[in-house]
């Protein structure tokens, strides 16, 4: 059976072990599907392709494992994980794709994005962005060493749990008007993306047209996967 799947907001971590295990069943059994696309946020932190990647090397040799029986795996940068480039596409034999992409999905012309950037009403964080994506910025943070630039990252990472826990959920959310702007300028009517945590299927009508917005999930207490087929889009949750 024909089947393409997504997923994304893995944020693996050698604290969390059990993920990485059921990330890597999970590959495992996607040897017959079609694609795979990692939507962002695969880890926790990825410091720059020098990472050692303590703990996640299951998880990188799973990924390239599956590249190896011919099914393609393609990845777009989530706000984690950002710093991934040539050496572990080469090193995996995934295919890094454009922030926002636009494939064909059995027919159906669909947009792809991580989704950090629908977020717009979290002023604070596209700011940030706006700057850790500047290549001026991340030139000089990429000849760091690499013991320094984990401490960064840490440093980073608890900053962004500490303001989490202040906004209000409502900002964390994507704005709507965003949304429906960037899927015009793609002229799709469909759109899969990840970021909020919040697996869902969302539908709305403009200017008489029906979209569609689908939304993945983390995993954190389980895994999540859509699965899509020629006639069905399925949000399923992994055992962990």
């Amino acid at each position: 059976m024909s089947q393409t799947l997504f997923v994304s907001d893995l944020h693996l971590d050698q604290k969390r072990p059990h993920i990485i295990a059921a990330f890597c069943r999970f590959l495992h059994e996607c040897s017959s599907a079609d694609a795979l696309y990692i939507l962002g946020d695969l880890f926790e932190y990825w410091i720059g392709d020098d990472d050692p990647a303590i703990g996640l090397e299951p998880a990188i040799s799973a990924i390239r494992k599956l590249s190896n029986t011919g099914v393609p795996v393609y990845f777009i940068h989530g706000n984690r994980d950002f710093l991934i480039g040539k050496r572990f596409a080469k090193q995996t034999q995934c295919k890094i794709l454009k922030e926002e992409t636009v494939l064909d999905l059995y027919g159906t012309p669909t947009l792809i994005m991580h989704g950090d950037t629908l977020c717009t009403d979290d002023i604070a964080y596209q700011k940030y962005r706006a700057k850790a994506r500047n290549p001026f910025i991340q030139k000089p943070l990429l000849m760091l060493s690499v013991k320094r630039r984990l401490i960064i990252a840490e440093g980073l990472r608890n900053k962004s749990k500490s303001a989490t826990q202040d906004k209000p959920e409502d900002i964390m959310d994507v704005n709507q008007l965003t949304v429906e702007q960037v899927m015009q300028k793609h002229n799709v009517n469909h759109l899969i993306h990840g970021h909020t945590h919040r697996p869902a299927k969302h539908e709305f009508n403009l200017g008489g047209n029906l979209y569609k917005r689908i939304v993945l999930g983390d995993w954190y207490e389980h895994g999540s996967v859509l699965r899509c087929t020629p006639n069905l889009m399925k949000l399923e949750t992994i055992n962990t």
